[in-house]
């Protein structure tokens, strides 16, 4: 499932008080860390680190059992899928988030490309190149686009389930 829809003002995640570095925890169990990526190299491995130690900071790191790792592999592949995404697409990342409230872990990736990202249809498994949203698409509980009137750029964000 795909959803765009204008960002409201309280729509954005982490207001509230501070956390850890590049952390926010707000009332209610709800975290949040921020990474910038605006000018800087080796962006997919560098937000892949910066998902794992979310991971591990908020418990589903070490995994134990094979729900929690899953789990685990499905956030660090929709991160890799979203940071990859934009920069093929829209001149590059500018922000990766991750917000958790113990049921979900929300994956955001910012940039200023104008674009909708769209699983290719018809999906051809043996055909490269073109995966990464219906990757995307199938690890995810939902995705879609987030957008801010009179901003540029948008939020493309995904939604995994945490593990039991």
């Amino acid at each position: 499932m795909s959803t765009t829809r204008p960002q409201l003002p309280d729509d954005r995640p982490g207001q509230g008080g501070s956390g850890a570095p590049g952390g926010v925890s707000a009332p209610g169990g709800r975290q949040t860390r921020r990474l910038t990526l605006v000018g800087e190299s080796g962006v997919v491995p560098m937000a892949r680190d910066f998902a794992r130690q979310a991971l591990r900071a908020w418990g589903w790191l070490p995994a134990e059992g094979a729900d929690r790792k899953a789990a685990t592999e499905d956030v660090l592949l929709v991160v890799s899928e979203l940071v990859t995404n934009a920069c093929l697409h829209a001149e590059g990342p500018e922000e990766l988030v991750l917000v958790t409230d113990g049921k979900t872990l929300r994956i955001e990736v910012a940039d200023l490309g104008a674009g909708e990202p769209e699983p290719r249809r018809p999906h051809q498994a043996g055909r490269p190149g073109g995966h990464g949203m219906f990757i995307v698409q199938r690890l995810s509980v939902d995705w879609g686009v987030a957008r801010a009137e009179g901003v540029p750029g948008k939020r493309v964000w995904a939604e995994v389930a945490a593990p039991a």
